[in-house]
């Protein structure tokens, strides 16, 4: 079965151990088996073990973000090898945008990424979506190479582009999370994070609104640190607004109001958290195109939604 190389900055380690949950069902269909520098034992040699996987491993999975761009062990070494062995039609490369970055003007940047688009796994209202659409694309070249097996194989011991001999290392699993545990004061931080993140969003998204459609103007407030609000002019006239707030303990998370004075609220997101990660998940009330009371946003994806409900109101024409 092809063999799959997860070439990634620690940084990002998290956004890897999601990406391999969702890959799990490939796993266990046989469809693909995963590696990555995890699964390196005691003992081992690292940039031995390393160098096996990249010489020899299928599909190259190369997570992008900011921090993969200035690795240097991942940008020159990793990437530059996956990319000559792609290019010799040994592997198949394929970029996973996990994060906002400036990647396009990479040697990868010439492939068609994943998510769709290009689009950054951290960006997508629910995160879950986007990591499928990753699994999809995986499995896509993984059936395409299955027929005829891996794509090294007829190469002569010796030659350019030969697998390494093989290293012997002693077999185990993959599968070594355990759940994480997240206090009270986890939740209320990542909370404020998330609340200041998406002010610093909507003063940017409307001051870049403002540039790109002339008569269009956005106003950005900070009320006070739990609440701002955000307002649209249409050839001066006001068409759209909203207050986002910290709620209270009787509605406890991030809460939109269509209302420039903020009285109740059309949507509220509250913390909740898996096994490994915490995320936003809305009431359900409004945000019903990400996945209403199932969706699991991150910051840029909560944020995201709430501008969505307030541009909406002036797109329609």
């Amino acid at each position: 079965m092809p063999s799959v190389f997860f070439s990634y900055s620690h940084a990002d380690e998290a956004l890897r151990d999601q990406l391999e949950k969702q890959l799990s069902l490939l796993k266990r269909q046989g469809v693909i088996e995963v590696w990555h520098d995890r699964r390196i034992g005691a003992g081992q040699d690292f940039g031995k073990e390393i160098d096996h996987h990249i010489e020899t491993d299928d599909i190259i999975l190369l997570l992008i973000s900011a921090d993969f761009l200035d690795s240097n062990y991942c940008y020159e070494k990793e990437m530059a090898r996956a990319m000559a062995r792609h290019e010799a039609g040994e592997a198949v490369v394929i970029p996973v945008i996990l994060r906002a970055c400036d990647w396009h003007g990479a040697p990868f940047g010439k492939l068609n990424a994943t998510p769709p688009d290009g689009r950054p796994i951290t960006q997508f209202p629910d995160r879950d979506q986007a990591l499928l659409e990753v699994a999809k694309a995986v499995r896509a070249v993984a059936e395409r190479l299955a027929p005829r097996g891996t794509i090294t194989r007829d190469k002569a011991p010796g030659s350019v582009g030969a697998p390494a001999p093989k290293i012997d290392s002693a077999p185990r699993s993959s599968n070594l999370r355990v759940a994480k545990q997240f206090s009270e004061r986890d939740r209320d931080a990542f909370k404020i994070d998330c609340f200041e993140f998406m002010a610093k969003f909507f003063e940017n998204s409307l001051t870049e609104l403002s540039q790109r459609n002339p008569g269009i103007e956005g106003s950005f407030r900070r009320i006070d640190a739990n609440r701002f609000s955000a307002k649209i002019y249409k050839n001066g006239k006001s068409v759209a607004q909203c207050t986002v707030f910290l709620g209270d303990q009787f509605a406890s998370g991030i809460a939109y109001s269509s209302s420039e004075m903020g009285n109740g609220y059309n949507e509220l997101l509250s913390v909740d958290s898996d096994d490994q990660a915490m995320y936003l998940r809305p009431l359900g009330m409004t945000i019903a195109r990400a996945g209403g009371d199932r969706a699991k946003l991150s910051q840029e994806g909560a944020s995201e939604a709430y501008w969505s409900m307030l541009i909406e109101r002036i797109q329609g024409g």
